[in-house]
């Protein structure tokens, strides 16, 4: 780097972890920089902690274009803090639980298009969350399994739990929560709708799982994941099926389209036949302008789900 009598200071702040992430962010676009504080009367090239007032300082050919750096990140950590600040206590009153540290649970809602699109290197997506969630969910399922279900062979119990921890399920389950509309996606990911995306609630389910058992325990998960699956698995116990959920045909179907680059699903009533006691309608589903399945069903709810089956059989094939 040049002498430091050619360097201009483009940022002044009293927090050292804010001079250090605009250090790694400036360097990131190739302008290097130093942390400066009068405290000690030197400079400083790494992170440094209670020293008062920090200084960011780059050469002066290279101030403006740092200057510009500092302005849109700043503007965009304001606007993502805001809306977590403003988003976090609502999503825990729906969890039915409190965050002693609710930095768990942003993590858990961060996907890797945010962190990939940080270029201060300063956010962390919650993949590592999403491993713990999947093996916490595993054990506490698995233990209700054996309990309530005590007459199920291996075979049986093994069916039930996957299932029950299918990314179908935990995508249903999370869709319930609303976890679509908290997810913190980078812009790519914005735009192409990540927010309705089965996989991506999934996944943002398991990690709120592990958030809470990181945060309160062991006990703390295992209440919250009791009131996701209670209904479930009472259907389990009872003998109703023996996985306790209906498959989602239709969110399936969506997750393979947005996968293959293709237009969302639509849906179209195309006929009703039969008394109003015993009505059956028939659904079509449509990818673009093609029809792709058609099913019918007693209610359109049924009729839908069995379309997407279909269509989804039908754009699986290999062509001949």
């Amino acid at each position: 780097m040049s002498d430091s009598g050619d360097l201009i200071v483009v940022l002044r702040t009293q927090s050292d972890i804010e001079a250090s992430v605009v250090k790694g962010l400036l360097e990131s676009h190739g302008i290097e920089s130093l942390l400066a504080s009068d405290v000690l009367h030197t400079v400083f090239p790494l992170t440094i902690s209670g020293l008062g007032e920090v200084r960011v300082k780059v050469r002066g050919d290279q101030a403006d274009k740092a200057t510009r750096l500092i302005e849109d990140y700043r503007g965009e950590v304001s606007a993502q803090v805001g809306k977590v600040r403003d988003d976090l206590p609502a999503l825990e009153t729906t969890l039915g639980y409190q965050f002693r540290d609710e930095g768990l649970l942003e993590h858990a809602l961060t996907h890797r298009s945010r962190a990939h699109e940080d270029s201060s290197g300063g956010v962390r997506d919650n993949e590592s969350l999403e491993f713990l969630g999947d093996a916490v969910l595993g054990l506490v399922i698995s233990d209700r399994l054996f309990r309530e279900c005590p007459e199920y062979d291996e075979g049986e119990k093994s069916k039930a739990k996957a299932r029950l921890v299918s990314a179908v399920t935990l995508a249903r389950l999370g869709e319930q929560l609303g976890l679509g509309d908290y997810l913190l996606l980078g812009r790519g990911e914005e735009k192409t709708g990540g927010r309705r995306k089965p996989s991506l609630i999934a996944d943002g389910f398991e990690a709120v799982v592990a958030a809470i058992y990181l945060d309160g325990g062991i006990t703390a998960a295992d209440a919250f994941i009791e009131r996701q699956f209670r209904s479930a698995l009472d259907d389990v116990r009872a003998g109703r099926t023996v996985t306790g959920v209906v498959a989602d045909h239709k969110s399936a179907l969506q997750e393979w389209l947005q996968a293959n680059g293709q237009p969302l699903p639509d849906y179209h009533l195309a006929g009703v036949r039969g008394p109003d006691h015993q009505k059956v309608f028939t659904v079509e589903v449509r990818v673009g302008s093609e029809a792709v399945g058609t099913a019918d069903g007693r209610s359109k709810k049924e009729a839908e789900q069995k379309a997407a089956s279909r269509a989804l059989e039908a754009l699986k094939k290999p062509e001949a």
